[in-house]
């Protein structure tokens, strides 16, 4: 079993930046895409930014130049650097791994607030 733990959401005013961390334990096979997705209330869940296993990285357009994605692959853990953050960045921010062949194997983490003030 595949357990994913994020960390590091919080309050930030409008400009500011964040860090937030996701770390898997667990089974996890080496083809893999660590990912972040976001809810905000009223709106479906849509990919923020997603790495692979050997460093590919994507993008939503509405977070290009602002977020970078990283990973260690030692510690199994990615970190999505914020910068310049905006009130419609706020939204509750979901770590994914999908793993596998087909990327058959998809675990999904609680979930880290981030709420960006005005």
């Amino acid at each position: 079993q595949v357990q994913l733990v994020e960390s590091g959401g919080g309050l930030v005013q409008a400009g500011g930046s964040l860090r937030l961390s996701c770390a898997a334990s667990g089974s996890i096979r080496s083809i893999n895409v660590l990912g972040w997705h976001r809810q905000a209330p009223g709106n479906q869940r849509e990919l923020v930014a997603a790495i692979t296993s050997g460093g590919s990285t994507n993008y939503a357009d509405s977070v290009k130049g602002r977020f970078t994605l990283s990973r260690d692959n030692a510690k199994n853990t990615a970190y999505l650097q914020m910068h310049s953050l905006k009130p419609e960045d706020t939204a509750v921010y979901y770590c994914n791994l999908r793993a596998g062949w087909g990327l058959e194997d998809d675990y999904w983490g609680q979930g880290t607030q981030v709420t960006v003030s005005s």
